[in-house]
């Protein structure tokens, strides 16, 4: 399994139990500004049998069928597409031998639907997370003439947990679930941060969490340019004392939650699916920049006003069975035939070809600057630095390590200190 960030080692880790149980799972963490720590890996709660960081170069060279059944790519749809072009550039004239391969989304897929599947189209298997979005998938593939057979529908593998019951033993309790860059201004995230600090106070019984995605220094699939930690430290009055900053299991977080309030956070569909009253803030506008119209028609759209008054939104069924995060007993079932799909292809002593719908016929101003990102020349061969990406010395693994720390520091800088100056700078 191949995963570029975090939230992709989540999704690619379980989709690979889901899909092949008792499998052994290999982890392989693409190198870049967002490799995951082993804090965050070990939040998912997913161990591999082995781990490691790799080139794309490095992982072009293990991905074989003697090495590996079947190869989940767990990336943002760029990478999925130079990875393809480059095991078809590796099979393409070999006995049919290769890997299954397959791919999918993290989440709501609220952007970005056409370039992010075609970017993935020519794996075998291409996953949707519910009913609805197997109709999109298939209806943007055959819009423009590329076979739709590899779309799958399954659901998304992190859902579970005990169904939602209300406790009487402890505080109800409403967790805020953050995201890295929704929204992305200060302004907006202070407002929202104050809003949740504001609904603690006006239920003092109450316990407000606010439900943090990294911690200072680490990458994430997103950068934050505005930490919320650091917008805490400088709210006025500070958090109530019934108002936190907490990291953890989102699992574990929703066992104790009465409430859950995001913008647009995947989060959402964990806790409808157990039954949690489930908030999406409307408070910032229902645009598709903040992703909350993927929950038109869901009835869960509110606002801190709202929600200050006592509101509980109650999702609508139909609505909820269509996103695939039912909590009827039929979630385990959403896996067979992604299940029967992926076992039928491994047993197949040959595999046809590869063969995404970019190539240098269909985007020959696209593809290529695609490929180059990842070390590939134009026909999925890599590059001459790839010579670069072979086995080091311990002592040249150690000083590679230490720039590539330094470089993802100093991106990190740039992002958060160094962008939001020359803005403000910019607006003067």
């Amino acid at each position: 399994m191949l995963a570029d960030s975090d939230t992709r080692w989540k999704w690619g880790a379980l989709t690979a139990q889901r899909i092949a149980p008792g499998a052994s799972v290999d982890g392989l963490l693409l190198r870049g500004r967002a490799t995951p720590t082993a804090r965050q890996l070990g939040e998912v709660g997913v161990r591999a049998a082995t781990l490691r960081e790799v080139t794309a170069a490095e992982f072009l060279r293990a991905a074989d069928r003697d090495t590996y059944d079947v190869v989940v790519l767990s990336c943002v749809g760029g990478t999925v597409q130079a990875m393809l072009h480059g095991l078809a550039h590796r099979h393409g004239g070999a006995d049919g031998r290769r890997p299954v391969t397959v791919t999918g989304y993290v989440g709501v897929v609220y952007e970005k639907l056409a370039d992010g599947l075609l970017l993935r189209h020519g794996a075998d298997v291409v996953l949707a997370n519910s009913a609805y979005d197997a109709e999109r998938f298939r209806a943007v593939y055959e819009g423009v003439g590329a076979d739709a057979g590899s779309v799958v529908e399954c659901a998304l593998p992190f859902l579970g947990g005990a169904p939602y019951e209300k406790s009487e033993e402890r505080p109800h309790t409403v967790v805020f679930a953050v995201q890295p860059s929704v929204p992305a201004g200060r302004a907006d995230r202070e407002y929202l941060l104050r809003r949740a600090a504001g609904h603690a106070r006006r239920h003092p019984d109450r316990e407000v969490l606010v439900k943090l995605r990294s911690k200072p220094g680490e990458h994430t699939t997103h950068i934050e340019e505005q930490p919320y930690q650091k917008l805490a430290a400088r709210l006025p009055g500070g958090l109530p004392d019934n108002c936190r900053l907490v990291y953890g299991h989102m699992g574990e977080v929703l066992d104790r939650t009465d409430l859950l309030v995001t913008v647009s956070s995947t989060a959402a569909l964990e806790a409808l699916h157990r039954g949690i009253p489930t908030a999406i803030l409307t408070d910032l506008g229902i645009r598709e920049a903040l992703g909350n119209h993927h929950f038109l028609g869901s009835g869960c759209l509110a606002s801190w006003d709202q929600l200050d008054e006592g509101l509980l939104p109650e999702a609508d069924p139909e609505w909820t069975a269509r996103q695939g995060v039912v909590a009827d007993g039929s979630y385990e079932a959403a896996f067979d035939a992604a299940r029967d799909r992926v076992a039928e292809l491994a047993a197949r002593a040959t595999l046809p070809p590869i063969t995404p719908y970019y190539t240098l016929a269909t985007a020959p101003g696209y593809l290529p600057g695609v490929l180059a990102r990842h070390g590939l020349d134009p026909s999925g061969a890599p590059g001459p630095d790839a010579a670069a990406d072979r086995p080091a010395s311990g002592l040249r693994r150690a000083v590679r390590a230490a720039v590539r720390d330094a470089a993802r520091g100093a991106y990190r800088h740039g992002v958060q200190r160094v962008a939001p100056v020359i803005r403000r700078m910019g607006e003067l």
